[in-house]
């Protein structure tokens, strides 16, 4: 969060969680193939395979 909005907070926040939930909505269709994918321990990516 800090590199991408300059946000500097010690409490942990779900911000990124929630934007993802949202754009997942919005790209990730039921019946089409995920495009957003988690990356255990580093974050997302965008990737279509």
């Amino acid at each position: 969060m800090e590199k991408i909005w300059n946000i500097q907070e010690s409490i942990s926040s779900n911000v990124i969680n929630v934007f993802i939930y949202h754009l997942r909505g919005k790209i990730d269709k039921k019946d089409e193939k995920k495009l957003i994918k988690t990356v255990r321990g580093a974050g997302y990516k965008i990737s279509d395979d």
